[in-house]
């Protein structure tokens, strides 16, 4: 590494951005493909004539994920999560996270997953390192799943969680994006979850992602709406926050609760300020903000020849582009203009 771009580094290892936020944090979209058709992630567009894939040659290989990660680690990253499209889709991604867990210093590598693969996959996972899994999932309904996702195989999922469990993941998240008149009915039923099995259950609030969205405000329902209907099931009792932990708010309902409820509200109430993430897309594009569409062209940068000083460089130009905040409600007020990110590509 250079004196120039060593000397930009921020003392004691640690990446902060123009707003003093410490950045720690990479999600790396480790593909587009996924074996599931959300209604929310393929457009009514992709949706008539299937979504355009990326090429294999178009995604970052493992080797070169693993010197982004080694670089950025070095630079004061100590927290990945894998993501997609759907991860475990990727062929041969059990060595890749084999071979992340062996960076030195990194030490938290996750996973977000669809749950499909998760039974079949859930203790290798585990085995090789995984420390959290999040599988994300709309309904506990059959029938409904498959009209939400596309694809018949709710009870593959069911499976998957329990085998999450059985394996060792505690907690297991489940991420719920809620959506009024879609599944906002079940609620109740998901919050039951949380007092009986060890899950912690999140409700995600809908955001307006990607060209075509079917984001409308009939559609948004907020958190502070779910916690109104909760007040009905018991007492909302806050949980300690930890440092790794994410920007949802937790509790449990009630003490006898073995499960907890997280609320991730970018539309409702930002979280920007305590923002800690980069994301590096399928493509290799380096985003630092979900909600905004700017890049850095990091696939350029390795495929060109750069080194770990032009993987430091990038890494640096997208924290420094990072803004303080997404802004989403007034983009959206004045124009129209949402994210127009595919959100297979970007990881979620």
């Amino acid at each position: 590494m250079n004196k120039e771009i060593a000397s930009s580094l921020p003392s004691e290892n640690k990446l902060i951005d123009m707003f003093s936020r410490s950045i720690s944090y990479l999600r790396l979209s480790l593909t587009d493909r996924c074996n599931l058709r959300c209604m929310y992630c393929v457009t009514e567009e992709e949706g008539k004539g299937g979504p355009v894939k990326l090429r294999h040659d178009d995604l970052l290989t493992y080797e070169e994920l693993l010197r982004v990660v080694r670089v950025a680690v070095r630079m004061g990253i100590t927290k990945v999560r894998l993501t997609g499209g759907e991860p475990l889709v990727r062929r041969n991604v059990l060595g890749f996270i084999r071979d992340l867990n062996a960076i030195e210093q990194l030490t938290d590598v996750r996973l977000t997953t669809n749950g499909v693969l998760l039974n079949k996959y859930a203790q290798e996972l585990f085995s090789a390192g995984v420390s959290k899994i999040n599988v994300s999932l709309d309904t506990l309904r059959p029938e409904r799943f498959a009209s939400i996702t596309g694809v018949d195989c709710f009870n593959d999922v069911w499976q998957g969680l329990h085998k999450a469990l059985e394996v060792g993941f505690n907690p297991v998240k489940v991420n719920v994006v809620a959506m009024r008149h879609i599944n906002d009915d079940e609620i109740s039923d998901f919050v039951h979850l949380s007092k009986t099995m060890p899950l912690q259950i999140r409700f995600i609030e809908f955001m307006p992602i990607g060209d075509s969205s079917r984001w409308n405000d009939e559609t948004f329902i907020s958190s502070d709406e779910i916690k109104q209907r909760l007040e009905a099931h018991g007492e909302l009792i806050p949980m300690e926050r930890l440092q790794a932990d994410g920007p949802a708010q937790v509790y449990r309902l009630g003490e006898d609760s073995v499960g907890s409820i997280g609320f991730i509200s970018p539309m409702s109430h930002h979280f920007c300020d305590q923002c800690n993430r980069l994301r590096l897309t399928s493509a290799g594009g380096l985003r630092s903000c979900l909600l905004h569409d700017d890049e850095v062209d990091l696939r350029s940068v390795l495929r060109q020849g750069g080194g770990d000083e032009e993987i430091c460089k990038a890494l640096l130009d997208a924290i420094r582009n990072k803004p303080k905040g997404h802004q989403l409600e007034e983009r959206l007020k004045n124009s129209g203009n949402n994210c127009h990110g595919q959100m297979s590509r970007i990881g979620g």
